[in-house]
């Protein structure tokens, strides 16, 4: 064990020095609400605290004189709340799960006791947002890794928004290496979208498209929004998309896939004179973990890919110079 974890140390000390430049906080939600007593009246110094269940990350706050709170910058996942003042019991919310921009807001009932006592409550509904206008959509992570995607783009899931369709793309013709596909979204211009990595800019500007974007192994999930976009996540009139990576935890996880396209597996068109040739293999892997425990975490991923097909069978004719 002592061994693996030299090696996770090495990998962990390679990949800070090997992507310095790239490092961003992924900051992508926040948790508000207000404190009251059984009475119903405001409650000012109460200590809140969140933590989230997978890295014990944890963040602070202090009810104001109107008993009102904010914990802003939280990474999504699930979360445990905790609400402590003294001459009263301990409240204690767990069922939290925090999706991208996701603003919900938590109000705090405390009962008279002993802060030693606790009252817990679990709750596994999706808390109901009540502090944004835009209407959007979470893709989560099981619908990225198990919705099937011809070359695993995971910008194709854009699609599953309701207000977002397909655009046509001068592929050919484009600046943009990386923008392979497009999307309306709510009948804007497919040029339109604003992308955001991480809470980062996203944007090509030569292009006016998107930059490369996380296979779908190291994107945890990404959201659509179609309308009424915050300032924070706007800067283009039709809609934006807001992705998040995955990151590490206090457990070592990871895998390895490839993925293969190969003709032999398919039976000839009917309209075509020979069968499909492409041969297509897409592999790689992902690994996260601590590098301190509830205090330092890495991740990282690698996907390749060779594509191999015969040439086309169009006859063409080349003018000679004497042409």
């Amino acid at each position: 064990m002592s061994g693996l974890g030299k090696y996770l140390r090495v990998a962990l000390l390679i990949s800070l020095f090997a992507s310095t430049g790239n490092l961003w906080a992924q900051a992508t939600a926040q948790i508000s609400g207000t404190a009251r007593d059984q009475s119903g009246a405001v409650l000012p110094g109460v200590e809140i605290r969140a933590t989230q269940g997978g890295t014990g990350f944890t963040r602070t706050s202090v009810t104001n004189e109107t008993g009102s709170y904010v914990l802003s910058n939280l990474p999504i996942g699930p979360y445990k709340l905790e609400a402590a003042l003294p001459g009263f019991r301990t409240y204690a919310r767990t069922g939290i799960v925090l999706q991208v921009d996701s603003n919900p807001v938590i109000n705090v009932t405390l009962e008279v006791g002993q802060v030693a006592e606790t009252i817990e409550v679990q709750s596994n509904a999706v808390a109901v947002e009540t502090r944004s206008t835009s209407v959007g959509q979470v893709v989560e992570n099981t619908r990225i890794n198990e919705l099937p995607l011809n070359g695993r783009n995971a910008v194709e899931l854009i699609g599953l928004a309701g207000a977002a369709a397909p655009a046509p793309t001068a592929d050919a013709q484009s600046r943009d290496p990386f923008q392979k596909f497009a999307f309306s979204v709510a009948g804007g211009l497919n040029t339109g979208v604003n992308f955001t990595l991480d809470g980062a800019f996203h944007m090509n500007p030569q292009g006016n498209g998107y930059m490369s974007t996380p296979f779908p192994d190291a994107l945890q999930e990404f959201k659509v929004e179609t309308s009424a976009t915050g300032a924070a996540s706007g800067g283009k009139s039709a809609g934006s998309v807001s992705l998040v990576t995955k990151s590490g935890t206090n457990d070592i996880h990871g895998d390895l896939f490839e993925f293969v396209r190969n003709g032999i597996f398919n039976a000839r068109n009917s309209f075509a004179l020979r069968r499909d040739t492409l041969k297509r293999n897409q592999f790689g892997g992902t690994i996260g973990g601590p590098g301190i425990k509830n205090k330092l975490f890495f991740f990282s991923g690698y996907e390749g890919s060779t594509i191999r097909s015969d040439p086309s069978s169009l006859i063409s004719t080349v003018p000679t110079p004497a042409m």
